[in-house]
């Protein structure tokens, strides 16, 4: 009897792990759309503007496929929209003048949401320096599971194989 317990105490915390990550994801959500409206941008382009910064410059065939945006009117918009702003630069390929490079102008975007982040990002290394080794390694693990399993899904419902960036 102590094993079916054992058993249904796991089912439940497995199932508040689940709830609590919908309730992270959408406060998530709702945080990146606040801080969007407050630099004066759409929450896609603060993300296509942040996805420069992780992964680098890029075409704007390639930033339609990290972003699962549509290559072509939505990625040029949304370009437009960032270079406007200030937050991206187009440039000619060296290699290929052809080809189209966006590249994120950092300072651009650290002077719009610069403190905003840098005031969650110290709330986040505070409450990191109270945990363990092995809690920050669990910690790690678990967010780079859920975003592989969050951009694995977009793929998927978008109808695109994953290419994993």
């Amino acid at each position: 009897m102590v094993e079916a317990t054992s058993t249904a105490q796991r089912t439940a915390s497995i199932e508040h792990v689940g709830y609590t990550m919908r309730v992270f994801m959408a406060r998530a959500v709702l945080f990146q759309d606040a801080v969007a409206k407050r630099a004066g941008l759409n929450s896609t382009d603060l993300q296509l503007s942040s996805l420069l910064m992780l992964f680098g410059p890029a075409t704007p065939g390639e930033l339609a496929e990290r972003s699962g945006l549509t290559a072509g009117g939505a990625i040029t918009a949304a370009i437009d929209r960032l270079e406007r702003a200030g937050i991206v630069v187009r440039s000619k390929d060296p290699h290929d003048r052809r080809r189209v490079i966006v590249t994120v102008e950092l300072e651009a975007v650290l002077a719009k949401v610069g403190p905003v982040y840098g005031a969650v990002g110290q709330r986040w290394a505070d409450y990191m320096s109270t945990l363990t080794d092995a809690q920050i390694a669990f910690a790690d693990e678990l967010f780079t599971r859920a975003a592989e399993f969050n951009h694995d899904e977009t793929t998927r419902l978008r109808g695109r194989a994953s290419s994993n960036g």
